[in-house]
């Protein structure tokens, strides 16, 4: 047969293969392919991410599998002595390749939770009139390695494991973040389709963990009605004779575990009975102490199923799929131990998958929402700190105030989950799907507006843009290394992480000069209080601006966004706080008041400062406003719709620099003598208005619970 004639019949049946193939697999088995080629990907390169990770359609896979084709058997039919070159000239080039070393993934440590100035809880205004003096930063050297051992010391050296064939088998896909949705059912509907991608796949136990903290009752509640739903939809599937059923005796059984302080399989034995895994949900008792082990839970279900996962001897595959959902609206309590639950996880090839919350943008705790559910008690709002962030291991956002009003910027959506949790999904191949019932990205919400046993999250972003800007889910070694190999990560997370600053807080704006003495003391005494805050504005700017000749080299949005935004605010700080000094020093020494434009018009006594885009107090200011300007726009031009552009904005709302202005104060006036009679004239006082008698008691208070 000519060479030709076999090559376009062989062609041909690789056309029809594909088209068969793909008519016949429909979403599922596609899915379960592309899964395939990531995770044979991640294995033989060992890097996480994949030339088909994102929304690639599917002609793509086609035109890929088609290329290979030809090319194969292109080179069947090519003369051997041209094999011969090609085998020389790559041998060649093999033999030049120099292996690069790949940094190891990392992880961050809990953020520090203290909160100061308009970035604290109560919001701008309450923290600029009651914000006490803050104590200047210590002058003490700042070692990064010696500040992040605590970090490093949760790591064990399993972290490390020798790239055997053994190990280099379990690797598992990396899995998928950013996911937001408005309620719980959504992510159930969502969790349907990977159990029956599993249970095409083999049979399938999904083991369920509830947490037991009083906020997850009515979340517990709503899943258990979706229970139905997902039931339902299997047994039509098995009813129509579904691929995920053929051949099976049990294709889905499920386990239910309730943790707390304490971890209680609620089933003897995972089962088929939608009734008896509803009435077990159910009966999860709240649990009073507030303490939630989510990652030794998911280690003892991960031990207690491991059985699942023993090699069947006649195929040489795992006899069961084991699928671990965990459903919590914390952070957890053992976040030290999540390279203990990756670890076993990976082992057995078990993917994590969290219906959780979202993480506060760089902030530990939220405030949530509670109303007492017994109607005997007073029924007024009440707000409870519950730790649900942050979203990265340390802080990479500056606690620092600011002379605008960012009192619904102190609690935003960071557009992930808290970093162990939603880093357990991803190592392990599954999902965490941040789900909160206001959650709107075309307007801010309102605190007023937030849902019972919601936190309070005022603005919130598209899920589709905050994927491009997730955190490093890596370990802490290979965190510790990037932050050594750059000068701008480092510097960053030196500044978010060991400087606790304010700036100008409720700056004195309005200076009368009614008499000299009184004038004088009152400008002297707010130059004391910008000489307090400056020294620290500056050291924080020193720390932030060793990183700026590394920043262009930098090729991750998520610390190019973080970066540029801490050193344009620090700047901005930092010329506030200069120019404020230095133009009080102005009315103290140099400036007069323009006479009056009549005699009507009375002399103007009064100095009122006023934000402005310019400043009056020498070229190097104006060279630091500038720059403070250059940064912030570029963090609105390049990283728009991001937590990171919205604070930018908002900073440069407020001009930078200052002005002076003039007005006219009148003088007080003397106090009227007025006659009291002896106190015996009563006839021209206010009739008294009798107050209506309270007949019913009000009601009692009762704190909100540990959440």
């Amino acid at each position: 047969m000519p060479k030709t004639v076999w090559l376009r019949k062989m062609l041909g049946y690789t056309k029809e293969w594909l088209k068969e193939r793909f008519t016949l697999s429909q979403n599922l088995e596609i899915e379960l392919s592309i899964r395939s080629m990531r995770r044979w990907w991640q294995v033989k390169t060992g890097k996480v991410d994949t030339p088909i990770d994102g929304e690639i359609p599917f002609w793509f896979v086609s035109l890929g599998f088609h290329l290979v084709v030809i090319i194969f058997l292109a080179r069947i039919m090519m003369p051997e002595e041209s094999v011969k070159a090609v085998s020389l000239t790559i041998d060649e080039a093999v033999d030049q390749v120099v292996e690069e070393d790949i940094p190891m993934e990392i992880q961050f440590d809990e953020l520090i939770t203290d909160q100061i100035g308009a970035d604290g809880d109560d919001g701008f205004e309450t923290a600029a009139a009651q914000a006490p003096i803050i104590d200047p930063i210590s002058e003490d050297t700042i070692d990064l390695e010696m500040q992040l051992r605590d970090v490093a010391d949760i790591v064990t050296d399993n972290d490390f494991i020798e790239a055997t064939a053994e190990s280099m088998a379990i690797v598992p896909v990396k899995g998928s973040v950013g996911n937001s949705v408005k309620a719980a059912s959504g992510a159930v509907d969502r969790m349907t389709q990977e159990i029956l991608m599993s249970m095409q796949e083999r049979e399938t136990i999904v083991v369920w963990m509830f947490d037991q903290s009083a906020s997850l009752m009515e979340q517990r509640e709503e899943i258990v009605q979706r229970f139905d739903r997902i039931y339902d939809e299997l047994g039509i599937l098995q009813a129509a004779g579904h691929a995920s059923f053929e051949n099976k005796k049990q294709p889905l059984l499920t386990q239910v575990y309730a943790f707390g302080s304490e971890i209680k399989p609620l089933l003897k034995n995972p089962t088929p009975s939608l009734t008896t895994i509803k009435e077990a949900i159910k009966s999860i008792e709240r649990d009073s102490t507030g303490i939630e082990n989510v990652m030794e839970t998911v280690v003892v279900a991960a031990k207690d199923h491991a059985s699942y996962r023993r090699i069947d001897k006649t195929t040489g595959k795992p006899k069961n799929n084991v699928m671990l959902i965990i459903v919590s609206d914390e952070s957890g309590d053992d976040k030290n131990q999540v390279n203990d639950a990756i670890r076993i996880c990976n082992q057995h090839q078990m993917p994590v998958y969290v219906i959780g919350v979202p993480a506060p943008f760089g902030r530990t705790n939220t405030e949530v929402k509670w109303v007492d559910p017994d109607p005997e008690f007073d029924q007024s709002t009440q707000w409870a700190l519950v730790s649900q962030g942050p979203e990265s291991i340390m802080p990479e956002r500056l606690r620092l105030d600011s002379t605008g009003t960012f009192g619904d910027l102190n609690m935003i959506d960071s557009g992930f989950g808290p970093f162990h949790l939603t880093r357990l999904s991803y190592e392990t191949g599954g999902i965490y799907f941040a789900v909160h019932p206001n959650r709107n990205t075309n307007r801010r919400v309102k605190k007023w507006e937030t849902k019972s046993y919601s936190a309070s999250l005022q603005h919130f972003f598209d899920p589709k843009v905050m994927r491009r800007y997730k955190p490093d889910y890596v370990t802490n070694q290979t965190y510790l290394a990037r932050l050594k190999a750059s000068e701008s990560r480092s510097a960053l997370v030196r500044a978010a992480t060991f400087t606790t600053t304010g700036t100008l807080e409720s700056p004195v704006l309005r200076f009368e000069k009614l008499n000299e003495a009184t004038f004088v003391a009152a400008v002297s005494a707010a130059q004391q209080t910008a000489a307090i805050v400056e020294p620290q504005i500056n050291r924080l700017y020193e720390m932030l601006k060793v990183g700026e000749e590394s920043r262009p080299d930098e090729v991750s949005l998520r610390w190019q966004a973080g970066f540029d935004l801490a050193i344009g605010r620090a700047i901005a700080a930092k010329v506030r706080a200069s120019s404020y000094n230095a133009m009080l020093a102005l009315i103290k020494t140099k400036l007069k008041f323009d006479p009056p434009g009549n005699k009507k018009t009375p002399q103007n006594n009064t100095w009122v400062l006023v934000p402005a885009d310019v400043v009056e107090t020498g070229s190097q200011d104006t060279k630091l406003l500038q720059k403070a300007n250059n940064y912030l726009n570029r963090v609105i031009e390049d990283h728009p719709g991001t937590p990171w552009a919205l604070l930018a904005q908002r900073e440069l709302e407020t001009p930078i620099g200052w002005k002076w202005e003039q007005d006219y104060t009148a003088p007080p006036q003397p106090r009227k003598a007025v006659p009291n009679n002896n106190n015996n004239n009563n006839n021209n006082a206010e009739p008294r208005i009798p107050q209506p008698r309270m007949n019913a008691v009000p009601k009692t208070k009762r704190p909100p619970p540990k959440l």
